[in-house]
Formats: C-alpha cells, sequence, structure tokens
C-alpha cells in the first residue's frame, strides 16, 4: 500500500452519527474481491436516486443533489469528516476499499467500530479520533469557507487547521510505523523474506518427504 506521512487535503463533511458499513458500500457490490472499483458506488444509496448493480455504469445515473459527494464544492476530497460509531455494522473491508477507491485516505470522527478501525489502517487509510467539540468546530469552519483544506502531519500527529492551530491525536506506534512505510500484511510478512526462503531451504532438506 501507498506511504502515509503527510497531507494536505479538502474536507467533506458527513454530520451523522452511526454510519454503517453497509451505508458505506451496500452488499450488492460485495461479489468483488479486487480491492478496486469500488469508488463510484461509495455511499451509493445516498448517492444516487435509483438502485445500483454491481458493473454498472455510474456516469448517467440520477444524483441526489443534496448529498454533499455531488456538490462540486467537494469534489476532490481526501478527507472525510463524520461522527460517532463510524463504520458499525458488518465487517465488510469493501466499506475501507471504496472510501480509499473514491480519494478519502482520512477520517475524522469522535469513535469508530472495532473492526472497521483496524481495517482502515490494513488498508492505508489514517482513522483520527478526535473530540466531539473539535469535530463541532470543524463542521462550522469546513461550512464557512468553501474549498477548506486540513493538514493532516503522521508523524507529529497533529491535524493542522488553516489558521495553524494544530490539533494533536493518538495512534497506535505500530500502526503508525505501517502507514508511514507503507506496510500492509504482505508488506510486514516480505520484511522476513530471507528468514522464510532459509525456513523453506533447512525444511527441505530435514524433511525431503514433504516435497517428493
Amino acid at each position: 500500500m501507498d506511504k502515509f506521512i503527510r497531507l494536505e487535503g479538502l474536507v467533506a463533511p458527513l454530520d451523522r452519527d452511526n454510519v454503517d458499513t453497509d451505508a458505506i458500500i451496500p452488499k450488492q457490490f460485495l461479489k468483488s474481491i479486487k480491492r478496486s472499483g469500488f469508488g463510484p458506488n461509495l455511499f451509493d444509496e445516498w448517492r444516487y436516486l435509483d438502485m445500483g448493480q454491481p458493473g454498472e455504469d455510474c456516469t448517467n445515473r440520477p444524483r441526489n443533489p443534496d448529498f454533499l459527494l455531488n456538490q462540486p464544492r467537494y469534489q476532490g476530497a481526501q478527507i472525510l469528516l463524520t461522527r460517532k460509531n463510524f463504520g458499525c455494522g458488518s465487517s465488510r473491508e469493501h466499506a475501507p476499499w471504496a472510501l480509499l477507491d473514491y480519494g478519502f485516505t482520512v477520517i475524522l470522527a469522535e469513535s469508530y467500530a472495532d473492526i472497521f478501525f483496524n481495517n482502515c489502517f490494513k488498508n492505508g487509510i489514517l482513522p483520527i479520533v478526535l473530540p466531539g467539540k473539535v469535530l463541532d468546530a470543524l463542521f462550522a469552519q469546513v461550512e464557512a469557507a468553501p474549498g477548506y483544506k486540513l493538514t493532516i502531519d503522521l508523524e507529529k500527529q497533529a491535524v493542522i487547521c488553516p489558521d495553524g492551530t494544530s490539533l494533536p491525536f493518538e495512534v497506535d506506534a505500530f500502526r503508525k510505523e505501517c502507514l508511514i512505510n507503507g506496510w500492509d500484511d504482505i508488506g510486514l510478512t516480505l520484511l522476513h523474506a530471507d528468514e522464510i526462503r532459509s525456513f523453506e531451504s533447512k525444511r527441505r532438506i530435514e524433511q525431503p518427504w514433504l516435497f517428493a
């Protein structure tokens, strides 16, 4: 996965609690396990006025003009601002796949469902926990200023506002190291490639009958 160190990105505000994974990517799109191509169907039932289907070209589908991702001011957003218990519901890994494929690499929320939270880190998304009052202020600032951007500095563990205000956040040291280096589970395994090859060679000599 891509390295994450620092990002200056446009913010899109989803002012809802308890956004579940079926809202993030509805169940009919779970047939594919490619990890890509889910972006057009992110928040499908809120984003469009008809029922989406896997493999469908979304270009000409009727869109809900009131939904934030259909509004010109939020096009190209990379930071999703939301509320409590984001990513609740089923444990589908397709939810972070859809967010990442759309272009979101950072989420700011008061809390997350545990499995979704873990899946974000495994797929290169940084889910940041901020207090409710801080989020309230950010929602107000985003609403008041079209083109509102934040800078996310993972090394310093800070969300930096346009006026220079720095909002600290906590992140597990191991997860931080993985994001900064772009290590997913496969990448972490490949760090030990030499030891794995050595073990396999030794086993082939000591237990040749396993390879007959």
